[in-house]
């Protein structure tokens, strides 16, 4: 993901979107990175994949990729939804025995390509619309659901992913990262945190109203610290927020302004402790903090890249075997992760697989575990949070971050 070169003016005109799109996307690695963190994962368990190629018609699957924005551009989870294809395609028998045939279609985090994307959908009949995350779900959702097409996405941002019965959004996404911010600060025995939110179209109220209540519940005390966008110096905005000495600290924004803030509180209060969102554990961000300042700090994230579970391994194996240039714990993992949860939910269909029968498939399922995801499950029946019926997950992880940024020996949490 690209996160420098922007200007801050530039990055202010289209910040809004981008700083939705990477805080649903917090959960899963929206920070790509340029450079590749594979020596994270050096002495990682692989495995051999399985022989199960599938056979017969291929199911036409729908992907939203986000790429070529002037904002944002994520290639890495449209190659990590590739990889899990071919892996699904070679080795793990197909939906229904079916193989899998991505339609990709590239939009830019703006509604005009979004639209094009949506038609392109529904002209191609395809049976399901994956989405790792976007800010135009709101566009995109009611073109596809107009056709009767299923839409699934890792993380729903817009009113429409989050309530639509058309729409299953399979993680936890903000709500989810609030919940691990709040019990990883229970367990680090904090009693105050101070939370910085970039404030674009009014998201720092957002998250001060989900977060509010689920602190109090913990035990802490949350001060939420909005951010005006495109901020190009937040000392004197850090400073106030750190004036009650607050026990913890994290961060609910784009890349550059996690950079630019966690600099501010190593300068200001550097004993404060940490918390940090997989957006701000870019390496590009940890080079402008400080390895020195992340290191031991406690890391939120929906994917376990490094343990010894089944689930983890695979994802290893796959990327090794269909990707291997990829950043093993960067971007990919997102696109993976909704093309296998696809495969697993819908492990039980038979007879066609169109639609409709994906459909009910999400909607019966029932703890399904998220691939790669730690112990992490999704049901998508309405149940996990009622009052936004289309997340299938309350869960999230968290753990304390290595010396390669990543976030290791993780606790499922929600």
């Amino acid at each position: 993901m690209r996160i420098g070169g922007l200007s801050r003016q530039r990055r202010a005109a289209a910040a809004i979107g981008a700083v939705v799109l990477c805080t649903a996307l917090a959960a899963t690695g929206c920070a790509g990175g340029d450079e590749s963190k594979n020596s994270a994962v050096a002495g990682a368990s692989t495995t051999s994949l399985p022989d199960d190629a599938a056979t017969g018609a291929p199911v036409r699957i729908g992907f939203v990729s986000t790429e070529g924005g002037p904002a944002v551009s994520i290639p890495e989870m449209r190659q990590g939804a590739e990889a899990a294809a071919q892996y699904i395609n070679k080795n793990g028998g197909g939906i229904a025995g079916r193989p899998i045939e991505l339609v990709v279609c590239k939009q830019q985090e703006e509604p005009t390509s979004a639209t094009k994307c949506a038609n392109d959908f529904v002209e191609q009949k395809v049976a399901a619309v994956l989405s790792p995350g976007t800010g135009q779900g709101g566009t995109i959702l009611p073109i596809v659901a107009g056709a009767g097409i299923p839409y699934i996405t890792l993380n729903g941002v817009s009113a429409q992913e989050l309530t639509s019965p058309d729409s299953a959004a399979l993680s936890a996404g903000l709500p989810g990262t609030i919940t691990a911010m709040a019990a990883a600060a229970k367990g680090k025995g904090m009693r105050s945190f101070a939370l910085f939110a970039s404030d674009g179209g009014g998201f720092g109220a957002i998250v001060d109203a989900i977060g509010k209540p689920v602190f109090q519940a913990a035990q802490v005390e949350l001060k939420v610290v909005p951010l005006p966008v495109g901020i190009p110096d937040p000392t004197a905005t850090v400073t106030s927020g750190l004036s009650g000495n607050p026990d913890g600290v994290g961060v609910i924004a784009d890349a550059a302004t996690c950079a630019s803030v966690y600099k501010a509180v190593q300068t200001t209060d550097p004993s404060a402790q940490k918390v940090y969102i997989p957006v701000c554990l870019d390496p590009n961000v940890t080079k402008i903090i400080g390895m020195d300042a992340v290191r031991g700090s406690i890391g939120i994230t929906a994917t376990d890249y490094l343990s010894d579970r089944p689930d983890s391994v695979l994802y290893r194996s796959v990327l090794r075997n269909y990707a291997p240039e990829l950043n093993i714990t960067g971007a990919a993992s997102s696109g993976y992760q909704v093309v296998m949860a696809l495969a697993l939910a819908a492990d039980g269909i038979q007879g066609e697989v169109n639609p409709a029968s994906i459909k009910a498939a999400l909607r019966t399922a029932r703890n399904v575990e998220m691939p790669a995801g730690g112990g992490i499950t999704f049901t998508c029946d309405g149940t996990a949070m009622p009052q936004m019926a289309s997340i299938c997950s309350r869960q999230m992880l968290y753990g304390q971050i290595n010396d390669q940024g990543v976030p290791v020996n993780l606790t499922v949490t929600g």
